[in-house]
């Protein structure tokens, strides 16, 4: 599903931006327990992931930990 958003957002040619759109409706849309899951499947290895959904990956995991 995370390839799917970012296959949406993969348009815009900024892909900082794009990464950026795919993270925030992750967060807007996505059940708490569903975000936990798909960065854990990141941290483990993230195999599958597109790179643009790997990008917003890195960016979810990055503002998570600076909520800590």
């Amino acid at each position: 599903m995370a390839n799917d958003i970012a296959d949406f957002f993969n348009a815009e040619s900024d892909k900082e931006i794009a990464a950026e759109g795919v993270k925030k409706h992750i967060l807007r849309s996505w059940d708490p327990r569903m975000r936990k899951a798909i960065i854990k499947h990141y941290q483990a290895s993230g195999e599958g992931l597109s790179p643009l959904a790997t990008q917003a990956m890195k960016k979810l995991l990055e503002m998570n930990q600076q909520k800590v």
